[in-house]
């Protein structure tokens, strides 16, 4: 039988549309079971390298789905699952993060989180759902997998406590990226900036990069009548604050996005005693390596000077918790882009500005090309509008439906893809 040349040309993309409307029927049969998901792990919230319940039922649920191998624990209570497809091919892999915040839940819904103080206030499990939704729908389609897929549950990513090893760091050093290797990797991370039904994108800077200082200013302790007998560190600490400031304004190419914030002052004994003791806590953002290396230059310069000035001196600290900035492959976009739009169509995929805000997914971005991309979850008719790390932050659930389908897709073609 002989086909019409434009028949022959539109066969791939007739392949494509088939498989999209298998998805797109199979996610809506999930639909229930990702809405139990979701709130099950919202109500059972944990805070970084703490997620035992997580980590174990997250786990269990890939273990159901009989894939190929199912590691745990991995970095304390995160979770390594391989689905080898039928056919040969490259390696990809799918990662989201597991870990709540210290916030309150205030909201009175039926899945109110059980644990105190605790919440799930910036959408990991919303990403476990998609998670193991995507996992769920592609095990169902190895006959046509050609190549393996790594999902990647991963704990602490808002930071392990104190100087705890944790989150990506920790499972790049156990192994998650080996045996076998990704060769791109790819996760959503929800947002309130964008509507239900809508996914986000950036090429290139996507997140910043996110370090901790603390500096402490040193002086002498007088009374509050006699300050010439002391060294004030809190007029030596408003100083330096402010001489900080121009880092930024002064000394950095206008051209690169930066932020230098302090975040708390804590000092002194009493109203009318000269302060000895400052300590003031704060981070510093940017998209670029070398900016953020140049930044943690000019801040001792900078402190040196100042305090020199008034004759004290300081300590400046920075954590063992840092993120470099999340730099997603212009290439995996690119190819990403137009699936997305096939999917969900082109008026809900949105080209996004990169943000301050920061991720460890950025460590994976190291090891191999990908990209991490906006799943929109705001519906203000719905009564979903708040922000992430809010106490009032939650999703519009129809919202797990669009990232399940458009993240099995994309997984699918990305092992497709000849790179």
């Amino acid at each position: 039988m002989r086909f019409p040349l434009l028949l022959l040309a539109c066969l791939p993309l007739l392949g494509q549309t088939t498989r999209d409307t298998r998805i797109a029927q199979a996610v809506k049969a999930l639909h229930p079971k990702l809405v139990e998901c979701r709130r099950d792990f919202h109500m059972h919230p944990e805070l970084s390298n703490r997620e035992a319940r997580t980590g174990r039922e997250i786990a269990a649920r890939l273990r159901a789905l009989k894939l190929d191998e199912v590691r745990y624990p991995v970095a304390l209570n995160g979770v390594v699952a391989i689905l080898k497809g039928k056919k040969p091919g490259p390696v990809v892999a799918w990662r989201a993060d597991i870990d709540a915040l210290p916030i309150n839940e205030i909201l009175d819904v039926p899945y109110k989180s059980k644990n105190a103080g605790v919440k799930h206030a910036c959408g990991h499990d919303a990403h476990i759902t998609v998670g193991l939704g995507i996992a769920e729908t592609l095990a169902g389609m190895r006959e046509e997998i050609a190549g393996t897929i790594v999902f990647l549950f991963q704990p602490a990513e808002e930071g392990p406590p104190g100087d705890e090893a944790g989150g990506a760091l920790l499972m790049l050093k156990e192994g998650a990226f080996s045996n076998p290797k990704p060769q791109a990797i790819y996760a959503f991370h929800v947002s309130g900036d964008f509507e239900a039904g809508t996914i986000a994108y950036a090429a290139g800077p996507f997140l910043a990069s996110a370090d901790t200082f603390s500096v402490t200013f040193k002086g002498k302790k007088a009374h509050g009548s006699t300050p010439q007998l002391g060294n004030d560190a809190v007029v030596t600490a408003a100083q330096c604050i402010m001489a900080l400031q121009t880092i930024h304004s002064r000394r950095i190419d206008t051209s690169q996005p930066t932020v230098l914030s302090i975040g708390t002052i804590n000092g002194g004994d009493r109203h009318n005693i000269i302060a000895d003791t400052v300590k003031v806590t704060g981070t510093i953002r940017t998209y670029n390596e070398a900016v953020r290396e140049s930044i943690r230059t000019m801040m001792r310069q900078t402190l040196t000077g100042c305090t020199s000035a008034f004759g004290s001196d300081f300590e400046l600290g920075w954590s063992t918790n840092t993120y470099p900035p999340t730099i997603n492959d212009a290439k995996s976009v690119a190819f990403a882009v137009p699936v997305l739009k096939r999917v969900i169509g082109q008026a809900n995929v949105l080209e996004a500005k990169p943000v301050m805000g920061a991720e460890d997914f950025s460590y994976f971005l190291r090891q191999a090309p990908g990209a991490m991309f906006w799943l929109g979850v705001r519906n203000e008719k719905k009564g979903f509008g708040a922000g992430i790390h809010t106490a009032e932050f939650d999703i519009d659930e129809d919202a797990l439906d669009i990232g399940v389908r458009t993240g099995s897709a994309l997984l699918l073609e990305a092992l497709e893809t000849k790179r």
